[in-house]
Formats: structure tokens, C-alpha cells, sequence
């Protein structure tokens, strides 16, 4: 019988990133901030680990990162001045993201990839499961992948990646998971990981997305793990070692999401990110798609 899993509290969110990809609107903008249609990225991905109960959140940052923690902390000039105004409205929106949830801060210091990040947040997490979320990957509310993921977590132990199926040419972006079935259908066993493989030497399609629930041994693991591709400690090479001795840490299970994911790490994929997004709200929407189907009829 599985032993009781501690219940997940805490969620890291790496953020140290240069964004060197959006040059230069990141020149002196975290990329975390570049807004989605009206809130900056990062809020998104706050969002998403409160609503799946995770209300303790340490943002593992860099050097130019000052504007993240403005953000998530109270701003009474602009409180004051709105409320003066009588705008309620713009007010609460305000507000909100300084009552999210209980944030902490850490700097990376160099930056030495992935599985150094999750590295820097072993002094906060401890020795409970902890949750990683990527601000480049934005997940729909309505397809609530994290809260499975922790689901599978506590029923299973060990740690959960969240999986999608990706066409074999785009696999070399991603880090792959070798899987096997198991009694739930969105559930898989991992047995092996490679980042970023040639098409011709992924051991599947299954491509790792950036969401991970992780048991606290992977931090003795990436430890000692030495820098793989790219130069950078990747959390690829420790959650392979996990999955391949099951006794160093638990296994290594994955869910595979199909759902509405909006990738924000890319220019194009960014911009296509926005245009879903606000055709889906309410506010914008009606109007927006109307114009937008006259703008393609025209280009068209």
C-alpha cells in the first residue's frame, strides 16, 4: 500500500531567465512581465498554482528582476489615487495580484539552467513535494493539468511531469519521456528521459512541458548532477535518474495534457497566445473577433 504523501504546498516558479528571445523589449523588462493582453505573464502562472491550492510561491529570480516582486507587492500611490477616483474597477484589479498568495524571493546568482533554479529553492521547500511551474508555458483554467498532477502525486509518490504528444519534428525542443501505460488513461510510467534528442533517437513523441511535481530527494540528486546540454544543470538528467532507481526517490509518472496550452516562450507563439486569449474574454472578445475576421477576410 502507497505511504500518505504530505499534501503539496508550495509551488517554485523559476524566473531568471534573460529572455533573450524578445530583444529589446527585455533589455530592461523581465520577459515574466511582458503583458498577455492585460496582465503580465507571470500573474498567469500565480494564478494557476493558488487556484490548485498552492498558496506558498517562491520565485527563484535574477539581476533586473525588481519589477516581479513591484508587482506582486501593493502600490499605495496608485491604491490611493483610484480610490479617489472612485474606479473600483481598476482598483480590485490592482489589488488582486498583491493578494494572490504569500510570495517569497530567491536569486539564482549565475545562470546555470534549469536544475540549478529548482536547486536554489531547497532551503524554502524542505522535505515536502513541491510543485515547479514555467512562466513560458500558460495553462487554460479550465483544464486544471496542475491539480491532477498532484493528484497522481499523492496516490503515487515519487514525482509527476505533465506530457504532451508533439509532432516528431518539433521533439529536438523538448525533453522526451520513454513511457509505459498504466490503469489510468492520462497517466503513464516514466522509465527513461533524454533532453532534446534528434527525431531519429526520441524514444517517443511524448514531449515535457513545463509543469513538474517533484519529491524533495531530487534536490540530493541535482546536487551532484553535472551540467548536460547546453552547459546547464538540466532537471531532465535528475528526474532520469529518479525514474531509473525507483528507491533513490520514487518513480517518475506523467500526465499526459491535452488541453489548452498557450506557450509564451516563442515570438510567434507568443502573439497567437494574445489573439486566443482575448477572443475568449468576454470584454474583448465580440468585438475583437469581428474585427479580426474582417482584418483576414482582407489580407486573405
Amino acid at each position: 500500500m502507497t505511504q500518505a504523501q504530505p499534501r503539496i504546498s508550495k509551488a517554485v516558479i523559476p524566473a531568471a531567465g534573460l529572455g533573450t528571445r524578445f530583444l529589446p523589449a527585455t533589455k530592461a523588462t523581465p520577459k515574466e512581465m511582458l503583458p498577455v493582453v492585460d496582465k503580465p505573464a507571470i500573474q498567469y502562472v500565480v494564478e494557476e498554482a493558488v487556484a490548485a491550492g498552492l498558496g506558498d510561491v517562491l520565485m527563484v529570480t535574477g539581476r533586473n528582476k525588481r519589477p516581479l516582486e513591484d508587482h506582486f507587492d501593493r502600490n499605495y500611490e496608485l491604491e490611493s489615487a483610484l480610490e479617489k477616483k472612485g474606479d473600483a474597477e481598476r482598483l480590485g484589479k490592482v489589488q488582486e495580484s498583491s493578494d494572490l498568495a504569500m510570495i517569497h524571493y530567491v536569486r539564482q546568482g549565475d545562470p546555470k539552467g534549469l536544475g540549478h533554479a529548482v536547486l536554489c529553492a531547497a532551503p524554502h521547500v524542505g522535505e515536502e513535494p513541491f510543485a515547479v511551474l514555467l512562466g513560458d508555458d500558460l495553462i487554460d483554467p479550465r483544464d486544471p493539468l496542475l491539480q491532477r498532477m498532484i493528484e497522481v502525486q499523492e496516490q503515487h509518490g515519487g514525482s509527476v511531469i505533465a506530457l504532451m504528444e508533439v509532432a516528431p519534428e518539433q521533439i529536438h525542443l523538448y525533453g522526451c519521456a520513454a513511457v509505459e501505460a498504466t490503469a489510468d488513461g492520462d497517466v503513464v510510467k516514466v522509465s527513461d528521459l533524454v533532453e532534446k534528442p534528434d527525431a531519429a533517437d526520441a524514444p517517443s513523441n511524448y514531449a515535457i512541458i513545463g509543469r513538474y511535481v517533484l519529491d524533495p530527494r531530487i534536490f540530493d540528486i541535482l546536487r551532484k548532477t553535472e551540467p548536460g546540454r547546453g552547459g546547464e544543470i538540466q532537471i531532465t538528467d535528475a528526474l532520469q535518474q529518479l525514474a531509473a532507481d525507483e528507491k533513490v526517490g520514487g518513480p517518475v509518472h506523467g500526465v499526459v495534457f491535452k488541453g489548452r496550452r498557450y506557450d509564451t516562450g516563442d515570438r510567434g507563439d507568443y502573439l497567437r497566445a494574445i489573439v486566443r486569449l482575448a477572443c475568449e474574454r468576454e470584454d474583448l472578445g465580440p468585438d475583437f473577433r469581428t474585427w479580426l475576421r474582417s482584418y483576414v477576410a482582407e489580407e486573405m
